[in-house]
């Protein structure tokens, strides 16, 4: 059932190299129970990206919890590069029965711990446009993501900018 429910399977979303996405069942609760109905075996689920799947799928994650009795795990982001929720990370937060942030903690260029997402279009941080870009290999700009701590995610501070304001004086190598 997980396997289904994995990144690289038909469900919710395949990303081919091209960067498509297909959906190919969008009803998550239909299509556990379609699962069970056919003999199938279902103790949990595993939703990873989770912030993609739609407020509705959110709710039929959480009709499978109270009707099933399965236990549902998603993993994802909250907030996309312009510090707005997700509609989907909205919803499973209003729903959610408990909500833990990782221990994994991610790193500021500077060091800090990172707490928002930026999207960089050629090496500049940018905080407007369309929530999702797919299909972006296609656009002439550099499209890329980073995770900045808030203070250079408000001063708009890329990783590029960053490293650009390093010292020039470097410490001096002995060459062999």
């Amino acid at each position: 059932m997980s396997a289904a429910l994995s990144r690289n399977g038909g469900f919710p979303s395949k990303r081919t190299l091209a960067l498509q996405i297909e959906h190919n069942r969008s009803d998550l609760y239909a299509y556990v129970v379609d699962h069970l109905s056919q003999g199938g075996r279902a103790d949990y689920v595993i939703a990873d990206e989770a912030q993609f799947l739609t407020p509705e799928q959110m709710d039929q994650l959480a009709r499978g919890v109270d009707d099933l009795g399965l236990d549902v795990h998603t993993f994802g982001i909250t907030t996309d590069f312009r510090t707005k929720l997700f509609p989907g990370s909205q919803r499973l937060v209003e729903l959610a029965d408990r909500v833990e942030v990782l221990q994994v903690e991610a790193l500021c260029w500077c060091g800090a711990r990172a707490t928002h997402n930026a999207r960089t279009v050629d090496g500049a941080m940018v905080v407007e446009g369309a929530q999702l870009v797919v299909g972006d290999v296609n656009q002439p700009e550099a499209v890329g993501y980073e995770v900045p701590c808030r203070r250079h995610r408000r001063r708009m501070t890329a990783t590029t900018s960053g490293s650009a304001a390093l010292s020039p004086d470097v410490l001096p190598v002995a060459q062999a």
